[in-house]
């Protein structure tokens, strides 16, 4: 399975950004696609997931600022981040889990977020 990530860039607080994921390659039906984080030093975090049956899971710091879509047909996964705060500033990972007798996990390359002040 390949994650092909795009979207990131350099914008002020306050700004909105969208981030896209495709997948490809061999892909099971039962899935979930989402958006993770790292910042410098610390661990990846979740930011936001979308379950093939519509289960929608946001970490407490993007409620109501990130909304994530998907495009099952596409294989694709969608973050709209609108009022961006510097303090979203990080590495950007898709990810896809997907159930194979049992779930595996796959990650994209990274995409950086930079939001200046």
């Amino acid at each position: 399975v390949q994650l092909q990530a795009s979207g990131g860039g350099l914008v002020q607080a306050g700004g909105s950004l969208r981030l896209s994921c495709a997948a490809s390659g061999s892909l099971f039906s039962i899935n979930i696609m989402g958006w993770y984080r790292t910042f410098p030093g610390k661990q990846r975090e979740l930011v936001a997931t979308l379950s093939s049956s519509g289960t929608a899971t946001y970490a407490d710091s993007v409620k109501g600022r990130f909304t994530i879509s998907r495009d099952n047909a596409k294989n694709s996964v969608n973050l709209q981040m609108n009022s961006l705060k510097p303090e979203d500033t990080a590495v950007y990972y898709c990810n896809r889990r997907q159930l194979q007798i049992r779930y595996v996990d796959y990650w994209g390359q990274g995409t950086l977020v930079t939001v200046s002040s």
